[in-house]
């Protein structure tokens, strides 16, 4: 049983790390689930309560990082409500063209949609500029929660 238990950790802490970076995944809770399942495969002797409770902690700070920063990228740069829904729709496209595809959709997304609130082409390019830097910033700040929660678990678990 502890096998199948280390084995779902480590593809729910692969699957979380990848998140950090994919918008499409929710990254910072998988990465949460795969830790506390490791804390759980070693029945809590060494990560325990407090531990996981702070990780929870970052993990939700993480996810809501993400949001917090495209819509705020969008915002400063006076985008309407349907490019931030357009630059997040665009990322979650862009996924299926690779790093092109990454770096373009939220730009893209954002453009299309503050053209279709209102036909300012300047406008647009203002608001898929920043829904483009803000969802950049977003997936920055959750990779670095990312990073500190995984430091946290190890440096709990071996010192």
């Amino acid at each position: 049983m502890d096998i199948l238990i280390w084995l779902l950790a480590i593809l729910l802490i692969l699957i979380g790390l990848a998140g950090l970076i994919l918008p499409a995944l929710p990254g910072p809770i998988v990465l949460f689930a795969g830790l506390w399942a490791a804390a759980w495969a070693e029945s809590f002797a060494f990560v325990g309560m407090k531990t996981l409770v702070a990780l929870g902690l970052l993990a939700l700070l993480a996810h809501l990082a993400d949001f917090v920063a495209g819509a705020l990228g969008a915002q400063r740069s006076g985008a309407s409500s349907r490019a931030v829904v357009g630059a997040t729709l665009g990322a979650v496209v862009g996924l299926f063209f690779g790093l092109p595809g990454l770096v373009l959709g939220p730009f893209i997304g954002a453009v299309i949609g503050e053209l279709s609130s209102r036909w300012d082409l300047a406008a647009a390019g203002r608001a898929g500029w920043g829904a483009t830097i803000g969802l950049a910033l977003g997936i920055a700040a959750k990779l670095m929660l990312g990073i500190v929660m995984v430091s946290v678990f190890l440096v709990v678990r071996f010192l």
